[in-house]
């Protein structure tokens, strides 16, 4: 990372494990100022991980990405402050670990729904065998983009470009 310029002084590991095929975690976010940035990895199976660009004044705002992550190859993805971050489970008992350079604050906890009709995200709901995703009852409950204001701002407090 210090060689593509990145720096971060992570401070938490957080573990995750689902153990069915479908399981759905986001999209959720940090506001500021204890915004975050990610370094996710799966460490057992294999997820689907996107992150999707939600700073105001970014010219990449509503843009996403997904990559899969597996304990085989193990890729990692960095999700930069701003951007939402989730991943949906593609094998029984996958586990993922990602690291923060914040501390969790509830207060500050917030996301986004994952089938947002503005960001359409490409779910692979069929290579986890399933045809809808298994969903927490904080996650099934998020607002539409459209009905949420983003508490980011391009360039502002860290949240510039990610590259």
């Amino acid at each position: 990372m210090a060689e593509a310029g990145l720096d971060f002084a992570f401070c938490q590991d957080n573990p995750s494990m689902s153990a069915q095929p479908g399981a759905l975690r986001g999209l959720h976010y940090q506001a500021p100022p204890s915004a975050q940035t990610k370094l996710v990895r799966c460490t057992k199976g294999a997820i689907w991980d996107v992150a999707a660009d939600v700073r105001v004044g970014s010219p990449t705002y509503g843009q996403w990405r997904g990559v899969r992550l597996d304990a085989e190859t193990g890729a990692q993805l960095l999700v930069p402050r701003g951007f939402l971050h989730g991943f949906l489970t593609l094998t029984p008992d996958a586990e993922v670990q990602y690291k923060v350079d914040g501390w969790y604050d509830a207060q500050a906890d917030g996301g986004v729904a994952w089938d947002d009709p503005t960001l359409a995200i490409d779910w692979p709901l069929a290579e986890a065998g399933v045809s809808a995703p298994v969903l927490s009852g904080k996650d099934a409950a998020q607002p539409k983009l459209a009905d949420w204001a983003s508490p980011f701002v391009f360039g502002a407090d860290g949240e510039g470009d990610p590259a």
